[in-house]
């Protein structure tokens, strides 16, 4: 019974050696010619410009988390589906009032336009001594007051 565990033991410490050996051998014969377009950092498509404390769009996450749920709405329809004959109406009021209820949270993120393809102009803070961080815009004005 315990020499079963042998051959799983023996299984995990094969793999992790042929995993070592292959990411050992692949560092001594890659190329190694770093330069600034390498170096750069990537960004989902987006060319980064300015610093890092760029507010990241939340438009994003936003479309993301619409589309898990959606999945989520269609992974839970398609079974309901199969076994629909059997569960009777009770399943079907059911699955009416779950869809609907995900309808209308579409029609509020649609209303509030989060699901608009239009990329806004990103805002660019500025650090400014004694104030502290502020828009572009708010730094360039207090500056031509001063």
């Amino acid at each position: 019974m315990i020499e079963d565990f042998g051959y799983v033991l023996l299984f995990l410490v094969t793999g992790a050696l042929f995993v070592g050996v292959a990411l050992f051998v692949s560092k001594l014969i890659r190329p190694d010619r770093p330069n600034a377009e390498k170096l750069l950092t990537y960004e989902c498509g987006e060319i980064p410009y300015g610093n890092a404390r760029v507010q990241f769009n939340n438009r994003f996450y936003i479309i993301g988390l619409m589309f898990l749920i959606f999945e989520v709405e269609i992974l839970l329809l398609f079974p309901w589906a199969t076994v629909f004959k059997d569960v009777g109406w009770l399943a079907f009021w059911a699955m009416f009032i779950f869809v609907f209820l995900i309808f209308i949270g579409f029609i509020y993120e649609l209303g509030k336009g989060q699901l608009k393809w239009d990329l806004p102009k990103p805002v660019r803070p500025t650090y400014v001594d004694g104030v502290g961080v502020m828009e572009e815009s708010e730094a360039e004005s207090l500056k031509k007051s001063a």
